[in-house]
């Protein structure tokens, strides 16, 4: 489970890739008809901006289309449970970027290389009208867990704002209007070893108060219904305590793992060795080993679940979605999207229980526009196909008292996203 902000935050194998990257999809007349109308605009500010590492100021670090390590310029000490050990560090900082609308909250995600001996710490500073914040740190990211404790940081309060896990929010009355984001890469002193930056981005947003959200207009995806293979968390009641214990816990990394198994893109059994044989679905285990975030005690931070996809080399960013309309663009380009909901038992019909937050993968609309969904809060893998009423869904989603319309995507790069909104601030 994870909280959103505004709280504080098989039946099918893996899919052959050639039937993975067919386009056989088909969209009824009805639908096509109301694909013609156009969305009404948002009452949401969203962007989402990819970080170019070729400007900005290099410290000991080789910058094009990746960042990677070349040369250090500094060491320093950190302490974690694992105890005091000396890295050595090189560092990239990017230039100040404007957002175009005053935003009370900004996610930072990435996708790099970090083997053995490597490490890399996330860092975001804003800039609103009564002058710049200080730099805040929006996760500290190994692959593995043997060189640091993957973590968020806790107690960065101050008179600009603060980081809620993963989220920095600004403080009444002082919304960034453009933003730093800056990149330090650590490796063990001595060593070749090369941490490598493939991408990274920011979302700024500012989402309005508001208790119900009015349903969209679609029609682009009705009809559509992606092959992507079904996991429950359910079955995983109980294991591994030292990483949230499985069940209720584990929905962000079983989502994750159910998007990597649509793009056959699972650990491998020896990757997996270490997991009681006795699990049904190793595959989820190793995924909330590999999300889990130390300071937040679970595996639910959203940065570090798109960080853990970028493992199989694919790309992953968490992003604001404004719509179910727009959510059917990227459905009908073939992108399952993981998203971020709250709400109580009777808000949304045929879900059967209550939640402050949890995560789920959307794979598709019905022929009349509900919401396909696996959802892995279901008893087993068989029961987690779910069909949720359109209107319901979009409301508890994208409420403020919810995420606000928080989503994974997660997609391999020889499958481009769709266009964005047209007229509208790109959201990817």
């Amino acid at each position: 489970m994870r909280v959103p902000t505004a709280f504080l935050p098989a039946f099918l194998p893996v899919f052959l890739s050639a039937l993975l990257t067919t386009s056989a999809l088909t969209v009824t007349s009805t639908a096509a008809e109301a694909a013609a109308k156009p969305p009404p605009k948002s009452a949401v500010d969203v962007v989402y901006q990819r970080a170019h590492f070729g400007p900005g100021l290099r410290e000991g670090v080789k910058a094009g289309d990746t960042l990677s390590f070349a040369a250090p310029v500094g060491t320093t000490s950190y302490t974690d449970a694992l105890g005091t050990k000396t890295w050595e560090y090189a560092r990239w900082t990017g230039p100040e970027r404007p957002i175009g609308f005053a935003a009370t909250e900004l996610v930072a995600s990435w996708n790099a290389d970090v083997p053995a001996g490597s490490w890399l710490q996330v860092e975001m500073r804003g800039r609103h009208a009564a002058g710049q914040t200080k730099w805040y740190v929006l996760g500290r990211w190994a692959y593995g867990d043997e060189d640091i404790r993957r973590t968020s940081l806790s107690g960065q309060r101050d008179a600009d704002g603060t980081v809620s896990v993963d989220t920095f929010v600004a403080a009444a009355g002082k919304a960034i209007t453009s933003y730093q984001l800056r990149v330090t890469l650590y490796r063990t002193p001595g060593s070749a070893v090369k941490p490598v930056v493939r991408t990274l981005g920011a979302m700024a947003s500012a989402v309005p108060d508001r208790a119900t959200v009015p349903v969209s207009p679609g029609g682009t995806a009705w009809g559509v219904e992606l092959p992507v293979p079904r996991r429950s968390q359910n079955v995983h009641e109980g294991h591994y305590p030292e990483w949230d214990g499985g069940g209720e816990a584990w929905c962000s990394p079983t989502s994750t793992t159910m998007v990597l198994g649509y793009w056959g893109k699972w650990p491998s059994e020896q990757d997996t060795s270490w997991v009681d044989p006795a699990d049904p679905d190793p595959e989820v285990d190793y995924a909330a080993r590999y999300t889990y975030d130390y300071a937040y005690e679970g595996a639910g931070n959203w940065p570090f679940n798109a960080a853990y996809a970028g493992r199989y080399g694919l790309e992953g960013f968490v992003t604001r979605l404004r719509s179910l309309t727009e959510m059917e663009r990227l459905i009908r380009a073939g992108i399952p999207v993981v998203t971020s909901q709250s709400f109580k038992a009777e808000e949304l019909p045929g879900a059967g229980y209550s939640t402050n937050g949890h995560l789920m993968v959307i794979i598709g609309f019905t022929a009349d526009g509900d919401v396909i969904a696996n959802d892995p809060a279901s008893p087993d893998n068989d029961a987690v196909r779910h069909v949720y009423p359109r209107a319901n869904f979009e409301n508890v989603w994208l409420r403020s008292t919810g995420s606000g319309g928080i989503v994974y995507v997660i997609h391999p790069k020889n499958r481009p996203l769709p266009p964005t909104t047209p007229g509208l601030p790109a959201n990817w």
